[in-house]
């Protein structure tokens, strides 16, 4: 086994023994190792170190691309990175891992600010105005669609409206010939009648 291996596998039991008890911390596999800082939600991050083949005579390397961190802004991924390579530097050919897991805690409250861990809500407000938009134009939609409907009932209405019982057709169907034209002089006026209502000519 080599001189490398070796020593990872000792700073693995001690990872393990020290971090015992401690839900922060986790052991994704025997080179990858996570922990996480700051309460649950918004001003929160998680470390995520992978030991090389050549660890710890090599630089670990440092991961906080994770889905965890959407709303971390890149300002601070990149500041916590510094802050890891400078620390790591010192500490080559050691075992590093819980070292540079603590070395960030101390900087917690430079590094957890709103304007930092809020990244993600610049699209989010966009996102959620979209939606108000689209939500909106749903809506005017949906009015129209009612409107629509209510012309739709109210010509049903209508046309229920127009329709003739069966006597009503058959007096109007008496009123044309075979060929469907009313009879000549239909709508003559009855002169008799018209006069009885109108009154005669005056004299």
């Amino acid at each position: 086994m080599s001189e490398a291996k070796e020593l990872q596998n000792d700073e693995r039991e001690a990872l393990v023994s020290i971090y015992e008890g401690d839900s922060a911390f986790k052991q994704v596999n025997s080179e990858t190792y996570q922990y996480k800082y700051g309460e649950e939600g918004n001003k929160s991050f998680l470390l995520e170190i992978c030991w090389t083949e050549n660890y710890p005579n090599e630089l670990p390397t440092f991961n906080l691309e994770t889905f965890y961190n959407r709303n971390l802004s890149r300002s601070v991924k990149e500041s916590i990175n510094t802050i890891l390579q400078e620390e790591a530097q010192q500490w080559i050919g050691c075992g590093m891992t819980y070292t540079l897991f603590e070395c960030l805690k101390d900087k917690l409250d430079e590094l957890l600010t709103d304007e930092n861990c809020n990244a993600g809500d610049g699209q989010q407000m966009i996102i959620g105005t979209t939606n108000t938009r689209l939500e909106g134009e749903q809506t005017n939609s949906d009015s129209d669609g009612e409107d629509g409907a209510n012309e739709g009932r109210d010509n049903k209405k209508e046309a229920k409206r127009e329709q003739l019982t069966k006597a009503q057709k058959r007096k109007q169907w008496d009123r044309v010939d075979s060929k469907g034209n009313r009879q000549r002089g239909w709508n003559w006026v009855d002169i008799v009648k018209h006069l009885s209502q109108t009154g005669g000519r005056p004299e």
